[in-house]
């Protein structure tokens, strides 16, 4: 069965050019030119993936990404910026979209990033399921979803979730950004990309404050590790 893709973006060249190309590769494909016709389009085409444009008039991909995941819908988000800025990134990441590519972008590496979030999508098995793990005062309910650090709640995206249940999974344990970025992306970006940086970041804003010891370690040149150092 041939997954079906929604690309949602006002640049009719970039419509065209997705089209082809996904289409070529044996995908369905559905198109709106900007968000409202995109947020209509989710409801009745219920697509595998969604291709989605940042910068678009009225409603933008933002607010698109925000309406949906509120909606409790968890359908893959690529997202597509012409700005390379590190607050765009973050706040398209932070509202529950899975990836971002920056425009200009080459065809292959758009493709890449599609096989990665599918796959991801067919190939996710829930590990155990109705458990807890817990790491100091770090605690992660695997059935809820829910993630508490001592008394506080802590909100995550379901990226955040899967990075912080990876390294749950292994404490003490370094894990290097190829490891990682296999495990959580299911494949290699290029050399510039600091996704996985912008990912720890958010981790460690979330689950840190003035009171608690960082548990989401740099250790230079081999990759993170969650530990205490008390």
């Amino acid at each position: 069965m041939r997954s079906n893709i929604l690309i949602v973006d006002d640049d009719e060249k970039i419509i065209s050019m997705l089209r082809r190309g996904l289409a070529f590769e044996g995908y369905e494909v559905h198109t709106a030119p900007n968000g409202a016709e995109g947020l209509k389009l989710m409801r009745t085409t219920d697509p595998d993936l969604l291709v989605l444009d940042v910068m678009m008039p009225e409603v933008d991909g933002f607010e698109v990404v925000r309406r949906l995941r509120e909606a409790g819908s968890a359908v893959p988000v690529l997202m597509l910026t012409a700005k390379d800025e590190l607050e765009n990134r973050v706040k398209g990441l932070d509202l529950g979209a899975d990836d971002y590519l920056v425009k200009p972008f080459a065809l292959e590496e758009l493709l890449a990033r599609v096989r990665a979030l599918l796959r991801r999508k067919t190939d996710t098995v829930r590990e155990d399921d109705g458990e807890r793990l817990s790491f100091e005062d770090l605690v992660m309910n695997i059935d809820s979803r829910e993630v508490t650090r001592g008394e506080r709640k802590v909100e995550l995206t379901a990226k955040e979730f899967e990075l912080l249940h990876l390294f749950m999974l292994n404490p003490r344990r370094v894990l290097s950004r190829d490891v990682i970025m296999d495990k959580i992306w299911g494949y290699d970006y290029s050399g510039e990309s600091n996704v996985l940086e912008v990912y720890i970041a958010m981790l460690r804003q979330k689950t840190e404050d003035s009171s608690s010891k960082r548990l989401i370690q740099t250790i230079r040149g081999a990759g993170y590790i969650l530990r205490s150092d008390s």
